[in-house]
């Protein structure tokens, strides 16, 4: 909700009231600032708006996601560099469902970006290659598989990679014509 340059100005106002708490003597006042100060100091990190969005999206609530991410008017200016590419990967996750052009475009801009978990950056290519099989760039789809794999430490998309492989198979191999025996031909 807040600008993350006015977070930075709370988190040091918070240790400046807790410094002069501990000054005075107030113990507890003054751990009570350095508290509030480590939820700014987080909440620079985490974007609560995302973090919101994020819960939207386990309970598959599209709409109510979208909503969150709609209150983020300029992510360049407002977000952290993980951040944006965090709110590119929520927006990619969304628009994959309708328009796959526009959900390319989120999902390669979250990948320069860069995710802070290796799964996010696996989901995120995994859904590149799917992406790229469908408009027939194979290469490009066998390229960002093996990246999802070996970003996928704890084989999590495990059976989404086999599957994808085997549908990237079948779409390689030639159509067989089917005639009327061994020969092909009938007498």
């Amino acid at each position: 909700m807040f600008n993350k340059n006015i977070k930075l100005v709370l988190t040091a106002l918070c240790i400046a009231a807790a410094v002069w708490q501990f000054v005075e003597e107030n113990i507890g006042n003054g751990i009570m600032f350095i508290l509030l100060a480590g939820i700014f100091v987080f909440l620079y990190f985490k974007n609560e708006i995302i973090l919101l969005a994020f819960l939207r999206l386990r309970k598959q609530d599209f709409p109510g996601a979208k909503k969150w991410l709609d209150k983020i008017k300029n992510p360049e200016a407002a977000l952290v560099k993980k951040q944006q590419g965090y709110y590119n990967y929520l927006n990619g996750l969304m628009v994959s469902q309708t328009n796959m052009n526009e959900a390319e475009k989120y999902f390669k801009k979250a990948v320069s970006l860069g995710l802070s978990m290796d799964t996010d950056m696996a989901m995120t290519k995994l859904n590149l290659a799917g992406i790229a099989m469908t408009k027939n760039r194979k290469r490009e789809a066998e390229k960002l598989l093996a990246e999802a794999k070996k970003l996928d430490k704890h084989n999590m998309m495990d059976e989404q990679i086999k599957m994808m492989k085997q549908q990237m198979k079948r779409a390689g191999q030639p159509k067989q014509q089917y005639g009327g025996g061994r020969g092909g031909r009938r007498r």
